[in-house]
C-alpha cells in the first residue's frame, strides 16, 4: 500500500469539513470479522499507541500526537480516569490537561483514530485504580451490577459523553472504539450493563471492547465486545526481587494462545492459559504489547529495545493482526488535591508504590516526549504492517517449534510462519529479555513449498526479524521487508546473516546495503537497520548535550529511613516527610524563555528516590533503575532559573529489586547534570 491507509482514510474525511456547513462528514465504514478491521472493504493491520491525554499538559497533545504518528501509530488509545475528573463528589473538572474534547479535536486535525477506555475501573497504575477516593465511603460495592453503583456510572458516562458528542465516528469525528472497565474477571453481565448505560446515553460507535485477561467468570454474547490481549518483557507488580521473575520468559516465544498469565499476577493468583469461552471467534488483537515498563518502589525494571521489538515480532508471527503498545508515550500525573498514584496505603488496588508523578514508562515516547531507541525501530515494523497488512492479514499461523517452552531454553530456533496459498512470511525470533539464546548454525527453512536460504546459514544471538516467501514477486529473502512505496521495494539487511534475494530465476547471492538511493536489483533497495527505522521520517531526532548547568550540594543526607513492609507484603515508598533528611542540591543558571523550548535537564544520580522541586513544589519524581532523571525545561514558570533536587541515599540490602545497571553503591550522589536538546 501506498499511503499509511488507516490515517490517510480519516485524514481525506477531515479534509471534506470545510466545504459542508450542514452536515457532518462521512468517515468509511468499519468492520471486523474472526481476522481482522476491515475499513472501507479492505482488511488493515492498524497499530494503537497508548497516551494519557491528562498525564500531559494540554499545549503538548498536538505535537505528541503528531511524534506518535511518525513512529507509525495509526490509532490512539486513552484512559478517562474518574478521580482526574471528579476528585470532589458531583464536580467535573474538564479543564486544562483534563479537557477529553479538546484532546479529540486534535486528534481529528492530526487524522487519527480514537479508543477511549472510560472505566469506571482503569487501573493505569492510578490511585484507586481511577475510582475516586469519596466513592469508598459510600459503602457500595465497585465494578458491580448493585444499583447505586450503576448510578454513579452513568452520572460519569454522561459527563464523558458531554465531551465526545459529535466527534463519534458516525459523525465524522475521530472517536472509533470504546472500552470498558479493565481486567475484570466477573460476569459478563457486569461489562453489558456498563455497555447499556453507554449506548441508552448515545455511544454509537463501530466497535466496542473489553480486555481479554483474565477469563471471565460468564462471557459477554458474541460480538458485543472485541477482547484485547496484552504482554510484557517485565513487570513491576511482581512481589519478587530477582531480575527474572514471574513468567514473562512466555511473551518470547511463538504460540497459539493469545492471552498472558503474568499481567497483573499481585492481584489475580495462579492464572491459567485459558481464554474466555468463544474468544478464539474474534480477531487477534492487542492493547497492552509491553512498549515499555513502570518503575514500582519495589521493583524496578531496565527495559531494553530489543524488549518491545521482540515482543511485538513475536505477537505478529503467533497471529495477532493489531499492535496495541501500553505504553507508547508516558506523562506525568496531573496537579490534584491529593497524590494519583498508586500507593499500598490508598482504599483499593494499593498492590504497589509507585512514583508520585513521573508515569515514563520507558515508553517509545518517553514522559516529555523524548524518544528512546525503541520508536526508532519499531517504525519499520509498523510501515511493513502498514505496506502489508492487507497481505498478513488473512494469513494463518503456524507453529512449526515447540510451545511450551521453559525460561531460557536454547534447544533450538524459535520461529513461526504466517501464511495463505503459495506466499507467506517467516518470523525469527532468537532473543529472549535477560537470557543469552546462543547462535543457531545450518539453519533452513520449508515454507510454501519453498526452502531457503540456498544453504544453511547462522543466526545469530539476539536476532529477531521477519522474512518474505513469495511475496511482491520476491521468491524469497534473508532480509526483511519494510515498505513498497512509489513501486520501490524498501527491506533491511539484518546483521550477521548473508542477504540472499531469489528473483526472477536468480539467486543473488551475499548482496550489500546500498541504502535508499541505490537499488540491489531493479527496484528493490537494501537498507542497514539505522536507515531502515528512520525511512521516510522528515524529522530525525536526536538528543545531544547542548549545556552544563552550576550544581551545588546544599546539604548531606540526615542518616537512613527505616524501610517498612506494607499491606502487600513488598517495601513502601518514602513519605513527603523523610525527605526533609535527603541530600539536598541545587540546579542553577537554567536556561529562560525560548532558550528553553525543545530541552530536557538530564539528571545522572545514584541514589535510592530522588524528587525535583521548583519553588518548594514537587514538579517530578523518579525511582532509581540506572536511568537519569529527566524533566523538561519548557515546563517551568518563566521566572525560575533554579531547581532543587532532593536524593534519599540507597541502604545496603534494600528489599528492592535494583536491574544491573544501577550503582548500589550506599549512598547517594549527583554525578553529573546537562541540559540536552532535540535536534532535527
Amino acid at each position: 500500500m501506498n499511503t499509511k491507509r488507516f490515517v490517510k482514510i480519516l485524514v481525506m474525511a477531515m479534509a471534506l469539513l470545510p466545504s459542508i456547513t450542514d452536515s457532518y462528514a462521512v468517515n468509511p465504514e468499519v468492520k471486523w470479522d474472526s481476522k481482522s478491521l476491515i475499513i472501507d472493504g479492505e482488511r488493515v493491520m492498524p497499530v494503537m499507541g497508548e497516551i494519557h491525554y491528562s498525564r500531559l499538559p494540554e499545549n503538548e497533545w498536538a505535537e505528541s500526537v503528531r511524534k506518535m504518528k511518525d513512529g507509525g501509530v495509526t490509532v490512539i488509545a486513552t484512559y478517562v480516569f474518574w478521580n482526574h475528573i471528579e476528585e470532589k463528589e458531583g464536580v467535573f473538572d474538564w479543564s486544562g490537561r483534563r479537557n477529553l474534547r479538546k484532546f479529540l479535536e486534535v486528534c481529528k486535525e492530526e487524522g487519527m483514530p480514537v479508543v477511549i477506555r472510560i472505566g469506571p475501573f482503569c487501573h493505569g497504575e492510578a490511585r484507586n485504580g481511577g475510582i475516586p477516593d469519596w466513592f469508598f465511603a459510600k459503602g457500595i460495592k465497585s465494578r458491580s451490577e448493585d444499583p447505586e453503583f450503576l448510578k454513579l456510572v452513568e452520572r460519569l458516562y454522561r459527563q464523558i459523553f458531554t465531551q465526545v458528542q459529535g466527534l463519534q465516528w458516525k459523525d465524522g469525528g475521530p472517536l472509533m472504539a470504546c472500552q470498558f472497565d479493565n481486567e475484570y474477571r466477573g460476569h459478563g453481565s457486569y461489562l453489558m450493563a456498563l455497555k447499556g448505560i453507554a449506548e441508552r446515553i448515545g455511544f454509537d460507535l463501530p466497535f466496542y471492547t473489553r480486555t481479554g485477561w483474565p477469563e471471565l467468570a460468564s462471557p459477554v454474547p458474541y460480538g458485543e465486545m472485541l477482547p484485547l490481549y496484552g504482554d510484557y518483557a517485565d513487570g513491576f507488580w511482581d512481589c519478587s526481587t530477582k531480575p527474572t521473575a514471574g513468567n514473562y520468559y512466555k511473551a518470547f516465544n511463538f504460540k497459539n494462545f493469545r492471552s498472558s498469565t503474568a499481567i497483573a499476577t499481585e492481584q489475580i493468583k495462579d492464572q491459567k492459559e485459558k481464554l474466555t469461552e468463544g474468544d478464539e471467534l474474534y480477531p487477534y488483537f492487542t492493547c497492552e504489547l509491553g512498549g515499555g515498563m513502570a518503575t514500582a518502589y519495589h521493583r524496578r525494571p531496565f527495559i531494553y529495545p530489543e524488549d518491545a521489538y521482540s515482543l511485538a515480532v513475536v505477537k505478529l508471527g503467533s497471529g495477532s493482526n493489531l499492535l496495541g503498545y501500553y505504553m507508547y508515550h508516558g506523562g506525568t500525573n496531573p496537579e490534584s488535591g491529593i497524590y494519583l498514584n498508586e500507593v499500598q496505603k490508598s482504599p483499593a488496588t494499593n498492590h504497589n508504590d509507585m512514583p508520585v508523578k513521573t508515569y515514563d514508562f520507558q515508553a517509545p515516547l518517553g514522559e516529555f516526549g523524548q524518544p528512546y531507541p525503541h520508536y526508532y525501530s519499531l517504525r519499520k515494523l509498523h510501515l511493513f504492517m502498514d505496506d502489508y497488512g492487507k497481505v498478513l492479514a488473512p494469513m494463518e499461523a503456524s507453529f512449526p517449534m515447540p510451545q511450551d517452552l521453559k525460561k531460557g531454553e536454547d534447544s533450538g530456533l524459535r520461529w513461526s510462519h504466517r501464511s495463505e496459498g503459495d506466499s507467506g512470511f517467516v518470523f525469527v525470533n532468537n532473543y529472549e529479555r535477560l537470557q543469552k539464546l546462543s547462535a543457531k548454525k545450518g539453519v533452513r527453512f520449508d515454507v510454501c513449498g519453498v526452502k531457503f536460504p540456498s544453504k544453511g546459514m547462522t543466526v545469530p544471538s539476539g536476532t529477531v526479524c521477519i522474512f518474505p516467501v513469495n511475496i511482491d514477486g520476491i521468491r524469497y529473502a534473508t532480509a526483511q521487508l519494510i515498505a513498497h512505496r512509489d513501486g520501490k521495494i524498501y527491506m533491511e539487511q539484518i546483521p550477521g546473516i548473508p542477504t540472499e534475494i531469489a528473483i526472477d530465476g536468480k539467486v543473488l547471492k551475499n548482496v550489500k546495503a546500498q541504502g535508499a538511493e541505490r537499488p540491489v536489483y531493479k527496484n528493490i533497495y537494501l537498507l542497514s537497520p539505522e536507515e531502515a527505522s528512520r525511512l521516510f521520517l522528515d524529522s530525525q531526532t536526536v538528543l545531544a548535550d547542548v549545556a552544563l548547568p552550576t550544581v551545588r550540594k546544599i546539604s548531606d543526607a540526615k542518616g537512613n529511613r527505616h524501610i517498612t513492609i506494607g499491606v502487600n507484603k513488598v517495601a513502601e515508598a518514602p513519605a513527603d516527610t523523610d525527605f526533609e533528611n535527603a541530600a539536598v542540591y541545587v540546579v542553577c543558571n537554567l536556561p529562560k524563555g525560548k532558550e528553553r523550548e525543545g530541552r530536557l535537564l538530564n539528571i545522572n544520580y545514584r541514589g535510592d528516590v530522588a524528587r525535583l522541586y521548583c519553588d518548594g513544589k514537587l514538579i517530578d519524581d523518579n525511582f532509581y533503575n540506572g536511568r537519569p532523571m529527566l524533566y523538561g525545561l519548557w515546563r517551568l514558570p518563566e521566572d525560575v532559573s533554579e531547581l532543587e533536587v532532593r536524593i534519599l541515599p540507597i541502604q545496603r540490602n534494600m528489599p528492592v529489586y535494583f536491574p544491573k545497571e544501577a550503582d548500589t553503591t550506599p549512598g547517594e550522589e549527583i554525578k553529573e547534570v546537562t541540559i540536552q536538546t532535540f535536534l532535527p
